[in-house]
């Protein structure tokens, strides 16, 4: 059973994000990062207030008025590559409430090699009420507190 509404369009579309962001780190890197964005539009708190669909997390700005988007990918020519079948079912198991620590609760992830030679740390972005969570391969993962987001867990 979905954990948000989904729509054909949507699936794929978090297929794609997933594959441009995580292609690398194999299927168990991708689940990780649906995990992420599907978490961002279950949550209504932090940043993501008002994010209620699939469409709505992917292109959401770094910042009202930004031309930039919160994830990397999709202002990248990797992002419109073509979605496999194993992408789909990947992006539905995300969709599904299929979660893997680190990523259970992450609202955040980066890889850290261009920010300080390799380290997870916690970040000073996007919020003080942040903590990092986990480590998978590439991608350091980071939740938000509850202060921050008391109700998401």
């Amino acid at each position: 059973m979905a954990v948000v509404r989904r729509s054909a369009p949507e699936v794929r579309l978090l297929a794609r994000m997933m594959r441009a962001e995580a292609e690398g780190e194999l299927e168990q890197g991708m689940l990780m990062v649906g995990n992420v964005g599907i978490n961002r539009v279950r949550n209504n708190c932090s940043d993501f207030k008002n994010i209620r669909s699939i469409k709505q997390m992917i292109y959401q700005p770094t910042f009202p008025g930004s031309r930039y988007y919160a994830f990397e990918a999709v202002g990248k020519p990797t992002f419109y590559q073509k979605v496999r079948n194993r992408d789909i079912r990947l992006a539905e198991q995300a969709i599904d409430g299929r979660r893997l620590w680190p990523a259970t609760t992450a609202l955040w992830y980066m890889n850290p090699k261009y920010i300080n030679r390799n380290v997870c740390v916690t970040p000073s972005w996007p919020t003080a009420n942040t903590q990092y969570v986990g480590r998978y391969k590439a991608h350091c993962f980071y939740a938000a507190t509850y202060k921050e987001c008391p109700t998401f867990r």
